[in-house]
């Protein structure tokens, strides 16, 4: 394998790993379930997309590459659509998300959370 897909894997599995953990870090900081899970949804999709490409770029079976795309694709389009399930049950189910206290009249909210 050459140098460059070398490193390229690297970078794609160092990258992907990275927002897997922010989205684990998102889930513990942030204030309430949509937030939370709108982190953890957005990092993990990327994530995992970006730890499938550094895999693709290391395989060197053809066979194994068709499964890993088949993976990738169901992933980018089911972990969207499970996120929008999951925030569209718990608002029909009475989950209200969480509004800033301390908004000014114009509607501005501040930095500080």
């Amino acid at each position: 394998m050459s140098l460059f897909l070398e490193i390229s894997s690297a970078i794609c599995l160092f990258v992907g790993s990275f927002l897997c953990l922010s989205g684990g870090v998102g889930i513990l900081r942030f204030p309430d379930f949509y937030t939370r899970m709108h982190a953890v949804s957005v990092t993990d999709t990327l994530g995992a997309g970006l730890v499938l490409l550094g895999l693709m770029l290391q395989t060197p079976s053809g066979m194994v590459l068709i499964k890993l795309i088949l993976i990738l694709v169901f992933t980018l389009f089911i972990n969207p659509s499970a996120s929008h399930a999951l925030a569209k049950a718990a608002l029909h189910n009475g989950l209200e998300p969480k509004q800033h206290k301390d908004a000014d009249e114009g509607g501005n909210t501040s930095s500080k959370l």
